[in-house]
């Protein structure tokens, strides 16, 4: 569906989640790491319908995982 992916940390453990419309990890006292929008917005001109293939390229090509390590410190 339409909304966020997240990287979050919760307890000590990572987790996947996943909040629509303007729901937050922090609402659910997690701490989030990272985040993917995957609204249809976010991807369609470039991606048309291929969401897999936006999420591989987010991933692999567009992540600052060093930010998310400075997030991870910091929580």
């Amino acid at each position: 569906g339409s909304g966020w992916a997240w990287l979050v940390e919760e307890g000590g453990t990572f987790k996947i989640t996943k909040t629509a419309n303007a729901d937050l990890p922090i609402a659910h006292k997690q701490k989030a790491l990272l985040t993917c929008d995957v609204w249809e917005h976010a991807y369609y001109l470039d991606f048309q319908n291929a969401r897999p293939t936006y999420i591989d390229t987010f991933l692999n090509h567009l992540v600052n995982w060093d930010f998310a390590a400075t997030n991870l410190k910091n929580a």
